[in-house]
């Protein structure tokens, strides 16, 4: 959004159409937001190129957050990065006890997030400056997601103790967890009043977001080491079995599913209107009929695709093992543009007014804009 300058604006006008651009700007957290839908605001250029570069001590498996113009995300260098999201300059790094494959969640000013050290960290995301951090039984992989109960703000992180756990906001302090038959990998999605996650038991949990109280722990036949989008009052997710399903929450039960042979999915499905667009094993981005779960279409990459897809108004964006950003059309499939950075990708990509970063095994996060002229 370009400002108008010298127009006679009230001063109240402007802070809210720069209030306003925040908003559009933004990427808080692991799939842009709190169903996890993976559909970001604004549109892609049909063709990109490469802006900037940062590179980090070790390899990335962070998806990054944009927020407040900054990049953050996480490396298995131990260290959580604050970037300039314009030039990729750092602003402040925070050095957890070990790796930080976990996306960061921005909200209200604070950074969360979950590190292989057991640790869920609350960082102030102007300084990086430690507000306090709450341990679990075990490390942290999946992302943080968040909800209200009145005026009170809780977080949620699984974690591979087996357990979702929630916890106040402002304080770490424990509100409540919930315990699971395995490992808790992926990101757990929020709406409805409701929080829904797969676990490596194989299940499908729904819960109630105020209480931690099971509503429903449906089979969902393999592991699931993705998360799950929610739009409505329906769920998606992929599992190791081959198979994306589709949940209804009110009356939990299982509407469709679509199976692929060898394509066990660890992508996490983005859902807009009519789609549900997911990456799989079978080294292809599968698009299927939200409604129906029917394939629509695929596209074939050199690499198994375990990347979570993004979707900016008619375009897909996902990274794959072959070590290409993929840019696609949504309603075909067709490859628009790609970028062969050469080192795997199994982070996803975040995608916030018309740019889209991604971090590499190669150690290094790449940031893309649109494509200027010659």
């Amino acid at each position: 959004m370009r400002l108008p300058r010298g127009d006679g604006l009230m001063p109240e006008m402007t802070n809210a159409l720069i209030a306003l651009k925040v908003v559009l700007a933004a990427w808080p957290m692991f799939h842009g937001n709190q169903g996890l839908t993976g559909v970001a605001a604004g549109r892609l250029a049909e063709a990109m190129e490469l802006r900037w570069t940062f590179k980090t001590g070790q390899p990335i498996k962070s998806s990054a957050a944009i927020a407040a113009n900054r990049v953050f995300i996480g490396s298995d260098d131990s260290t959580l990065y604050a970037l300039s999201a314009e030039t990729g300059k750092p602003l402040w790094a925070f050095k957890a006890g070990q790796g930080i494959e976990a996306s960061p969640l921005v909200l209200d000013g604070t950074v969360f997030v979950g590190s292989v050290d057991h640790y869920l960290y609350a960082l102030d995301a102007a300084t990086g400056a430690l507000k306090w951090k709450y341990e679990t039984g075990d490390k942290i992989l999946g992302a943080a997601n968040w909800f209200r109960v009145g005026d009170s703000v809780r977080i949620l992180v699984g974690s591979y103790d087996f357990k979702l756990h929630c916890v106040d906001a402002v304080t770490g302090a424990a509100v409540w967890s919930y315990e699971t038959g395995n490992y808790i990998n992926g990101t757990p999605a929020v709406g409805d009043g409701k929080v829904v996650f797969g676990g490596c038991d194989g299940k499908l949990h729904v819960l109630e977001a105020a209480t931690g109280r099971e509503l429903a722990a449906v089979e969902a036949g393999a592991y699931i080491p993705g998360s799950v989008a929610i739009a409505g009052h329906l769920a998606y997710v992929g599992h190791y079995g081959n198979e994306v399903l589709c949940l209804d929450l009110t009356g939990t039960n299982i509407l469709w599913h679509f199976k692929e042979p060898n394509a066990a999915f660890f992508s996490s499905p983005a859902v807009t209107e009519k789609f549900v667009i997911i990456g799989a094993r079978d080294q292809q981005l599968h698009c299927l009929d939200r409604a129906t779960g029917k394939a629509l279409w695929s596209f074939a990459t050199q690499g198994e695709v375990d990347s979570s897809p993004a979707v900016s108004d008619d375009k897909v964006v996902c990274g794959s093992g072959d070590g290409r950003l993929y840019l696609l059309s949504l309603a075909t499939g067709t490859k628009l543009w790609s970028y062969d950075i050469g080192k795997e990708l199994t982070g996803s990509p975040a995608v916030a007014d018309g740019r889209v970063v991604i971090g590499c095994e190669d150690g290094v996060v790449y940031a893309f804009g649109p494509k200027t002229s010659p």
